[in-house]
């Protein structure tokens, strides 16, 4: 499953090379095509003592570029099924370090963000921390619709943590990494201060390709969202986000009360002409899901009925 980079370094030469700064932290970037977001996102991670690249068969230049800018390379293969790239890699790579750091290629460290990581995970305040992400869309800082805060628990012990345990039933349609799934730690956590920079979605088209395929997992996840119990394990917050979630699923009209819920009383509509654009989106991407579900539900009384004939 693990397979060389395609260049000339051998991984124990991309290892050895050092590194600008020591914070003891082994930086975790999946990937896939990235080689534009990554420019920008690994030459802030320079403050950490490991970074390591996992990407799945990238057809652009992500491989070299991760290399040229001195992060390590691994390369990920989905089953189909389980573990995604993110537990994969929480399992499968002999980090250096007992913190690790979960960042996309389209985030970026502030170096303010990169201090507070150094100093807060040498205090033994907590197994884990929680960071806020800034999301720009279109060029634009999106501080309402909903997203003015948007708490993941990145940063954690990597013996104690580990993403939710969902099996992929699409057979990989969905992607090949966690995107919805959340941390559960054994241990204390808190907050940190600062924020990283989240430059989401260049384009309307890579939003709704992605998008696309989150709605096919949301419609795969569906009835375990809605009939299972929230584990307790995911944290207070996102447990609450869980049970408001099972609610949410049995509402009829649910794309325009998205809309209306984010452009209106979440105040999406001070965000301007690129507020109306993603609140627009958010809806459909709630529509794209129910869609899905109920094109799983045909296909299911197709099949019993081909069965009863």
């Amino acid at each position: 499953m693990n397979t060389p980079c395609l260049d000339e370094t051998t991984d124990q030469d991309r290892a050895a090379r050092p590194r600008t700064a020591r914070a003891p932290v082994s930086v975790i970037v999946p990937v896939k095509n990235e080689a534009e977001n990554l420019r920008r996102c690994l030459p802030a991670l320079d403050w950490a003592d490991e970074v390591i690249v996992v990407d799945s068969q990238s057809t652009d230049d992500t491989c070299d570029v991760a290399v040229e800018l001195g992060a390590q390379v691994v390369q990920f293969q989905f089953n189909g099924v389980y573990p995604k790239k993110k537990n994969w890699a929480l399992e499968n790579l002999p980090f250096r370090n007992e913190w690790v750091l979960i960042v996309d290629a389209d985030e970026v460290v502030v170096p303010e963000l990169a201090r507070e990581i150094a100093t807060r995970i040498e205090s033994g305040e907590a197994e884990g921390f929680y960071l806020n992400s800034k999301y720009f869309f279109l060029g634009r800082r999106i501080k309402h619709c909903g997203y003015s805060e948007c708490w993941n628990l990145r940063l954690f012990r990597h013996r104690l943590g580990r993403y939710e345990r969902m099996p992929d039933p699409t057979g990989g349609r969905s992607g090949d990494n966690e995107a919805h799934e959340h941390v559960e730690l054994d241990g204390r956590v808190a907050r940190l201060t600062h924020e990283l920079d989240h430059h989401a979605y260049p384009t309307i088209a890579a939003w709704v390709e992605k998008h696309n395929r989150y709605a096919v997992w949301e419609a795969a996840m569906y009835e375990r969202f809605l009939n299972e119990p929230v584990p307790a394990t995911i944290g207070r917050g996102k447990a609450l986000k869980r049970r408001l979630k099972k609610l949410y699923l049995r509402l009829p009209m649910r794309p325009f009360i998205r809309f209306v819920y984010a452009y209106i009383f979440r105040l999406g509509f001070l965000d301007a002409k690129p507020g109306l654009v993603f609140c627009t989106l958010l809806s459909f991407y709630d529509f794209l899901a129910w869609a899905n579900v109920y094109e799983q539900k045909i296909a299911r009384e197709n099949e019993q009925e081909a069965l009863g004939r």
